[in-house]
């Protein structure tokens, strides 16, 4: 197929002189989102000197740029410079450059330096982070080697992340499992934005989230600001970009993740206006339509997404936007393709699974400058979840004859409205207050079903959760070199009646040119997964719902940073963290049962223990070291490695190791460009990560045998220790410019040593012992994109 592919589209981009192309955007005060007019832009070019000044509407434009890489500097009166290296410019795509600026504390003359924190590489986009903070890009997701486009792996290489496995996005941040993260999208708080998400986990086999699409974001892992509430353990803060309000562009791309075409623009005659949109289907998927198989029998992905982002300015002030996600997937797991002599091999051989998923997300916002100190975002938000599955069991003497063993349906509807208001009283001092309410509308049901005849009714309920959320956050800058961040975050839950007053604080003192201090602290708390709520207690008198007044779980994060600049591109990062977690759900009963340990990254169904309490407690803490260069000469590299300890406590009072306690993990990323001529550039990434074993619970070989099915030893729960994980990925790209188009070929080869990483371990009813399957051993994916 690539054979006729790569021709085609050569032919099709027919090569002329290189023309020069366009870099443009907005610079806006990072508080009150004023436009900044007179901002001076300079590219910053060994041999010339080109550059401009923003207009009244802080908007700049410089043409006939030649594609490459190029550095920009942008320095205004009483604004702390900012200098961006690296941007990557293509004949295909006009870049655009949309940044803030901070005001100084001291109104003093115009000063320009090279480095400073303001370096958009270095900070976070929510100018409240003070530690555990790391801003990335989309020219990351698709740099780096094994990353696919997809954050969530990307993120991966970050300290004191752990990929949970192969096959889905699912991470553990800080000992803490997926479930207890938050996901925000343009300022809304989202559901799962996965394909094969399950409504108790909050990642998936492939993310809905196009990278495409995404404008620089925010990740962070503990201690953060008061804006973000109901979670444990991180925050994936997303922004979608703008189209582009002056001309059409489009993008195609086919890989492993799908086919896909984008196309963004003005809309109408109105070249202020904008849309971005893009669309996506399974690659494998499509190719079984077309009678073509790749060994994965009825096991083949099949999913759809949408993204969208439309932005329409209201005078000189306002602006609203509408923006979303829309996608669908299912898969058929089933028991006669289970290949009992591969080692990679996933669903089970007793069974048939059929799951299936729609999500949908949308939001609208709308941002209006009150005054030049005061900006008001106000959105309206609407999300629907809706994952159905069925399984049907294989008989053991006869495996054509199956029998319905469970059914579920698992439907939420999310109604969100969120204020913020940012106010600026001086360059020393700052107030962002804001609130959030979200009507979680739900219906669960879920039965298990013994022997074709007897239902085991486990979840079944329609009701309503109310979660509210407020807060108040004040920047204080003492000085050019000192600054403080306390806050306080309110959240209140019903019919549950559970309420969290939560104090938050950062401080970070730049200590001479090349070292900031800072420290962290914060009281954050989640709800329960509505599923946990709904499930179901029999009794003689009917069934009761005995975990309805759960209320939060909590967590308190201490964090010490210390970041040393050894250079203009290079620097070392290391952190302290604490993190004590109390009311854990765990069961009335003394058992090792804790609701932290639920969803290990592969579950399709979510756990299903009654008669919980918030008794159970945890802690988390490690130390973390990040050895980054940043993109510059052509090459970058990232070495992280994180040791920590994670364990809980159940109603049994004995302390043991979560499911996520790996211990270590090491990251090892490094990349390099070679240029082929002023329009050829040759890349080659590589990626190696070695992470200390997971503790699972042992399989009861003699229970099992008798039950036909798997039967844990809970007495000794995450006491057995699997081999530590290794994998090693090689990634090479091709990029070609064109006269108006850019084309970028690429090779993933995931997984190069081959090496057999334990998935997870189960039972055979037909063979009658212990199984164990393994992860994706090496795995080519080939990667085609043009811009025009």
């Amino acid at each position: 197929m690539w054979s006729k592919v790569v021709p085609l589209v050569l032919a099709i981009a027919i090569q002329y002189p290189l023309w020069g192309q366009t870099v443009k955007g907005t610079v806006l005060d990072d508080v009150t989102k004023q436009p900044l007019p007179g901002v001076t832009v300079v590219m910053m070019e060994k041999d010339t000197l080109i550059g401009t000044v923003t207009d009244a509407s802080g908007y700049f434009r410089i043409d006939n740029i030649s594609p490459g890489r190029h550095s920009f500097q942008f320095s205004f009166v009483g604004y702390e410079p900012i200098v961006l290296n690296n941007v990557l410019v293509n004949t295909g795509k006009e870049t655009v450059l949309n940044l803030t600026m901070t005001e100084t504390v001291e109104q003093l003359e115009e000063v320009v330096v090279s480095v400073s924190r303001s370096d958009d590489q270095r900070i976070t986009n929510n100018e409240m982070v003070s530690v555990s903070g790391r801003p990335f890009s989309m020219d990351e997701t698709k740099r780096y080697a094994g990353s696919l486009g997809d954050p969530a792996r990307m993120v991966a290489n970050f300290a004191g992340v752990v990929a949970t496995n192969d096959v889905r996005n699912d991470i553990i941040i800080r000992g803490n499992g997926s479930s207890s993260m938050l996901w925000t999208l343009n300022g809304l708080n989202i559901p799962n934005p996965n394909h094969f998400g399950s409504v108790a986990s909050m990642g998936g086999a492939v993310s809905m989230l196009n990278s495409n699409n995404l404008d620089k974001s925010d990740f962070l892992t503990g201690a953060f600001p008061a804006q973000y509430g109901n979670a444990l353990s991180g925050v994936f803060d997303l922004t979608l970009r703008k189209g582009n309000n002056e001309k059409r562009e489009y993008v195609a791309q086919t890989g492993l993740n799908g086919f896909e075409f984008g196309i963004e623009g003005p809309l109408g005659n109105q070249k202020s206006v904008s849309y971005l949109l893009n669309g996506r289907y399974s690659t494998l998927a499509a190719f079984q339509e077309l009678g073509l198989t790749f060994g994965t029998g009825s096991a083949t992905p099949s999913y759809f997404d949408v993204n969208y982002h439309f932005s329409v300015p209201m005078g000189k002030k306002s602006e609203v936007s509408l923006f979303g996600i829309w996608g669908r997937s299912s898969i058929a797991l089933l028991g006669s393709d289970y290949d009992t002599t591969s080692a990679q091999t996933y669903g089970s051989p007793n069974s048939n699974d059929y799951p299936r998923y729609y999500t949908n997300i949308s939001g609208f916002t709308f941002n209006h400058r009150l005054n030049e100190k005061t900006f008001l975002m106000a959105s309206l938000g609407y999300s629907r979840t809706d994952e159905t599955y069925h399984q049907d069991s294989i008989s053991a003497g006869t495996p054509t004859i199956t029998t319905r063993s469970a059914e579920s349906a698992f439907v939420t509807n999310r109604y969100s409205v969120v204020a913020r208001v940012s106010h600026k009283f001086n360059a020393k001092h700052s107030v962002t207050a804001g609130i959030t309410e979200d009507i979680i509308d739900y219906s669960l049901f879920w039965k298990r079903i013994h022997g074709g005849e007897r239902d085991e009714l486990r979840m079944d309920q329609k009701g309503q959760h109310y979660l509210m959320q407020g807060y108040v956050q004040w920047r204080y800058r003492m000085s050019g070199r000192f600054t403080a961040t306390p806050g306080l975050h309110f959240q209140s839950l019903n019919p549950a009646s559970s309420h969290s007053i939560e104090p938050r604080i950062g401080l970070s003192y730049q200590a001479g040119d090349k070292h900031v201090l800072a420290m962290g602290y914060g009281l954050h708390s989640q709800m329960q997964n509505v599923t946990t709520y709904a499930v179901v207690t029999p009794t003689d008198d009917g069934v009761v719902y005995t975990n309805k007044d759960l209320g939060f779980t909590k967590s308190q994060h201490y964090v010490i940073s210390h970041d040393w600049h050894l250079t203009d591109d290079l620097h070392v990062k290391t952190e302290l963290y604490y993190q004590d977690l109390f009311d854990i759900p765990v069961t009335r009963h003394p058992s090792s049962y804790a609701a932290i340990n639920i969803n290990a990254g592969f579950e399709f169904i979510p756990s299903y223990e009654d008669s919980l309490v918030n008794g159970g407690t945890g802690r988390n803490y490690g130390i973390e070291l990040t050895l980054e260069k940043f993109f510059s000469k052509g090459y970058y590299y990232l070495v992280t490695a994180s040791l920590f300890d994670s364990k809980y406590r159940g109603s049994d009072g004995i302390l043991r190791n979560t499911s996520y306690n790996m211990g270590r993990v090491i990251n090892v990323l490094a990349g390099k460009e070679f240029s082929l001529g002023r329009d050829r550039v040759l890349g080659v990434s590589i990626r190696t990560t070695w992470t200390g074993g997971r503790f699972i619970t042992p399989i009861d070989y003699d229970a099992s045998l008798q039950a036909g099915q798997a039967v844990y030893q809970e007495d000794k729960a995450f006491s057995e220790r699997q081999t530590d994980y290794f994998r090693t990925d090689l990634k090479f790209t091709y990029r070609k410019e064109f006269n108006r188009s850019t084309l970028e070929l690429a090779l993933d080869l995931q997984n190069i040593t081959n090496k057999e990483n334990i998935f997870s371990q189960g039972w055979d009813n037909h063979k009658n012992e212990v199984i164990t399957a393994y992860q994706q051993g090496f795995f080519p994916i080939p990667f085609v994109r043009w811009i025009f």
